[in-house]
Parts: structure tokens; sequence; C-alpha cells
């Protein structure tokens, strides 16, 4: 008889849907009692799919007066069942999700105010007896959701009522209007008198009056890049997304991600030890530090979660590592890196982040729209999204760096994306799959570099782009990211010296895979003249440098089936005029 395994809680972000269905549930009602302390109005920031919707859920079920007879079924098997604050359901809540909002800028504002006006008619019905016929009807006349909130306020304040507004999501539809209509869409609506400004001046208010009746705040979203146009500069909560106490309250730790693979025996069913299973989820789903001052990583919940989906339905590894709906999130980016069908300075910033594989900035807490050309600001806006995440501190700035295979193999695809789309180059996708077939099984590896010698000398665009070493390594890494047949990796330490161009089967997924290549690149500027004697004395280097690559320990523990090749690739310019794996 096959073993029963709890629900696994993939795309659930309701609370009493995990609890009651008896779902897998990683406890962060810790939190709660942090959340109190810190202050009554807050906003916290995560990347999507980080598990914030369910944070939002649980602080509802744990607040609102209705689920006080439900308090011990939902919350006694968690910690704050046992430790339960003075203010568990003593609110009227009022929960908004503002991802339901339709993001097409002519219907935006129809939508908005239909949601909310759902949303406030079922608060309303939720709370029979609390609200007079008089305000009942006098709310259903009127026509925004920035007056219904105001006399809300109001009514609470005459009263004596006290309501927690939450907001999921606040800035949905908004990032998904200024990625694909454009700044002047989305200042529409986020600036003057556009009708989200007006709500968030409305709920700035409630923080700002005495016994408004507005006792408690939390808002989620992405970016602070939308509360900043809303608000007129960020004054309308404390802002704990950077702070080290909260680091992991959306988000796995390694324990917890440790702890829901043995739950559903991942290593078994992989053939594999813990620990081995425990390195995959690092590599492709870990990694992420949101506050400089703690060494705690997470790991992206929705991944994880994804990934023991898939093992315990397939019974072996995921044809795809990458969540489709995570890829989808990050998909809408690229708009940001293109003017008028140009790359701008943001594409610039992006490729210099996964070219050199760090960056070192400062995190800024809030700016505008019009900001975001600043480049600090866009590589804040990075961090906020999860694509770069915190890896140290320089002399005076924090180290970032791309936090797992997953986001790397998306900001590749982001930059070959853009690259096609401004016709500056652009590959049969299926060629170069076919190329990076022959490399990890056959060990011929010179198709692949042919194709995309042959693409450059066609499109002569992007030969603007292809100058200096890390420039073209970071180029070559695009395409041979095309696939997850091989981890890559970007000047990996190896025998203390660093490899070009990393490529290490990535034999968990793909068994019968059989060779990894340790790549030296070499460039010859362009103006200078190429002489058989300066290219194989730069051929010499790069063939003693991988000889020494060669002797680290790390290949072996790969697999000892595996084959190590070790190309030389020398350009010239734009130009690859040696590729060969010398003797």
């Amino acid at each position: 008889m096959s073993r029963q395994y709890p629900k696994i809680p993939y795309g659930v972000a309701d609370f009493t849907q995990v609890i009651e269905q008896k779902m897998t549930y990683v406890d962060k009602t810790r939190f709660i009692p942090e959340l109190e302390e810190a202050g009554h109005f807050l906003f916290f920031l995560r990347p999507r799919r980080s598990g914030k919707s369910l944070l939002v859920s649980t602080l509802f079920c744990y607040y609102d007066t209705n689920f006080k007879k439900r308090f011990e079924n939902l919350f006694g098997n968690s910690w704050l069942g046992k430790n339960p604050t003075e203010e568990k359901n003593r609110y009227m809540v009022l929960a908004f999700n503002f991802s339901a909002v339709r993001p097409e800028p002519d219907r935006v504002e129809a939508s908005f105010e239909q949601y909310t006006r759902t949303i406030f008619d079922d608060f309303i019905d939720r709370y029979p007896g609390t609200f007079t016929e008089k305000f009942v009807t006098a709310a259903s006349k009127m026509t925004t959701a920035g007056d219904r909130l105001s006399a809300l306020f109001a009514y609470c304040r005459t009263h004596n009522l006290k309501l927690y507004i939450l907001i999921d999501e606040y800035d949905n539809f908004t990032n998904t209007i200024l990625t694909t209509h454009g700044k002047q869409r989305y200042q529409q609506i986020t600036r003057g008198a556009g009708f989200f400004r007006h709500f968030f001046n409305v709920l700035k208010e409630g923080t700002s009056m005495q016994d408004s009746g507005l006792a408690r705040l939390f808002i989620t979203g992405v970016s602070p890049v939308t509360m900043d146009d809303v608000t007129s500069g960020f004054n309308i909560g404390i802002h704990i997304s950077l702070e080290p106490q909260f680091q992991d309250m959306a988000g796995f730790t390694e324990s917890e991600t440790a702890a829901a693979l043995d739950l559903y025996d991942i290593p078994d069913l992989l053939g594999m030890t813990r620990e081995q299973v425990l390195d995959i989820a690092r590599e492709w789903y870990g990694g992420y530090r949101y506050s400089i001052d703690t060494d705690t990583e997470v790991f992206n919940p929705d991944m994880v979660l994804y990934f023991i989906r898939s093992v315990t339905r397939l019974k072996r590894m995921p044809t795809d590592m990458t969540d489709q709906n995570v890829r989808m999130d990050y998909g809408k980016l690229r708009h940001l890196l293109l003017a008028e069908k140009q790359l701008n300075g943001n594409f610039k910033i992006l490729k210099t982040v996964i070219e050199q594989g760090r960056i070192s900035s400062p995190i800024a807490t809030g700016f505008p729209i019009e900001e975001l050309t600043d480049s600090s600001n866009f590589v804040s806006l990075l961090f906020y999204f999860g694509l770069i995440t915190h890896s140290g501190q320089a002399i005076a700035e924090p180290i970032l760096k791309v936090p797992n295979q997953t986001i790397a193999g998306m900001i590749w695809g982001q930059l070959r994306d853009a690259y096609k789309d401004t016709n500056v180059f652009r590959i049969e996708p299926m060629a170069v799959q076919k190329a990076l077939e022959q490399m990890g099984w056959f060990g011929n590896w010179k198709p692949f570099f042919k194709l995309i010698g042959d693409a450059v000398g066609e499109y002569t665009a992007v030969r603007d782009f292809m100058h200096g070493e890390k420039v073209i390594q970071g180029f070559l890494l695009a395409y041979l990211n095309s696939t997850n047949y091989f981890i890559t990796g970007s000047e990996t330490e190896l025998s203390k010296g660093f490899c070009d161009i990393y490529l290490e089967p990535f034999v968990a997924r793909y068994k019968n895979i059989r060779f990894g290549y340790l790549i030296e690149l070499k460039y010859i500027k362009r103006g200078e003249k190429l002489t058989d004697t300066l290219l194989q004395s730069n051929i010499e280097e790069a063939r003693t440098q991988l000889e020494r690559y060669r002797r680290d320990p790390r290949l072996k523990k790969v697999g000892e089936a595996i084959e190590w090749l070790c190309p030389v690739l020398v350009f010239h310019g734009w130009e690859l005029v040696y590729y060969d794996t010398p003797n």
C-alpha cells in the first residue's frame, strides 16, 4: 500500500483551505507579534510568488472578529495558537487583493471601482447589525472607492469601531500597465486626479487622522515605485521589507525546505541523498537575502512546491526546472529594457549584472517613476523584483548577486528577447537546442560556436555590443543558457583560478548526459594587428589555465562518467578566429 502524503499547497494562498484540508503548512505565525511591535501601518515588499498572499490570508483569519470561534481549529497547532497576542480576533477586517483588477488602461478604472464595490458590499454583509441602514444606503450611492473608504473611516470614528485594512498586491495592475503600455498610461492613474492616487490619499488621511477608525494597515507589493507615485513620497507607513527580523516571513528557510523535501520522500523518489536534493534546491530556488544585516538565505516557496509537486507526480526530475507561472511573471520586465525599440540604459545595467555576476549599489527604499532611469534606482527595482539579492558588503555599498539558476536563466532569456525585439540579433531557438544537445551528449561543441559566429556575420548590428572579453563572455552565456542541459557559471573558481565559462552537465536531470566544459576565452582588440605569434601566445596561456582547472576535485564530484572538454576561444574584436581544444 502506497504512502499517503499531505496535500501540496502549490498555488494555494487561502489559509483556511490550507489548514482545513490538512495541506502542508510552513508555520510563519511567529512573525505576527513582531508585526504588531513594528508599527500600526506597515508596508512589506517581496517578489511575486514569495508567499505574501498566504501571509495576508493568515492575518485576516487571526484578526477578524468573525473568526473568533474558529481560532482553535485554525491556529491550535501553530506557534501563535500557543502564544496568542491580546489583539487576536479584535478587528473588523477589510481586505483587498488588487491582482483582481484588470490592467487594460481603458478599463482599469471601471474594473477597480467594480472590484472595490464588491469588496465593500461583502465587508458590510460580514458584520450584520454593525452599520446603520442610513450608512449602507449612503455608501451604496457613492461612485468611488475613495469616497466609500472616507465614509467608512468617519463611521468607525463616531461609533468607536476598530478597522484593520489589508491590501495584497497593491501594485499588481500598475506594474502591468507600466511594463506593457508605458509610463504615460501608468501616470494617468497614479498622478494628479487619477483614481488610484485618490484612493491612497484617503488611505493616507486615515493613517494620519486621530481616531479615524483605521487601527492597523498592512500593504504588500513588489516594488516601492507605485507607492512613491500615489503618495508623493513614501509616508503612508513603515517600510519593513529590508529589516532583518522579517527576512524569512515570506519564503522557506533551508531547514523548512529540507523538512518539506523529506516529508514527501523526494530523496527516495529521485534515488539521491538528502544533501544532493537540497543542493539542487539551493542551486535553482534558493539564495535570497532581503536584508544586508542577516546571513539567512531563503528559498522561493512557489518554486520549491512546484518542484515537490512535479517529483511526486512524475517520480523523476521535472522536465522544466522553472515553473512557467514564475517565468510569465518576469516576462513583462523586458519592456523596461527598451525605448522606441532601442536598447536603453536599463538593458546595459541588467546585462552588466549577469555578465559580471554581481554589482555594488545601495538599495533605495522608494523612488518615483521619473527616477527609474537613475542606474541605482533600476538596480533597486531589480532587487525588489527578486532578480538580484544581497551577497555581502563592499566598502560602502551592498554587493548584489543573481540568487539562483532559475533567475539567471530568466535574465539570460530577457537579454535574448531584447536582442530579438530590436532586431540586433536573432537565432533559431531549435537550432541552438540541437547544437547544445550535441555538446552535452556527443562532445561535439564546434557546431554551437559556428552557429553563433555565422549569425553574428549576418546581424552586423550586434558587433557594436561585442567589444571586450567580458561582453563576449556574457553574450555567449546568453545562448548557452537557452536550455537547462548545463548549470552554467561565469568566472567559476577552480584550482585557485577563475574559469571564464563553466558548463556543468545537469546529471541529476539528464542521467545519460556525458560531457562538461571548461571554456577559456581570449580577446584581442579589433584595432590590434592579429599575428600568428600573438594568436599562439593567447592559445598557450589559455591551455595552461585550463590544465590547472581540470585538476579541481569539484569536477569528479559531478560524476565519474563525465568527460570534461576544454575548448579555447580566441576573438579578434567580434570575430571568432580560433576555437579548438589544443593538446
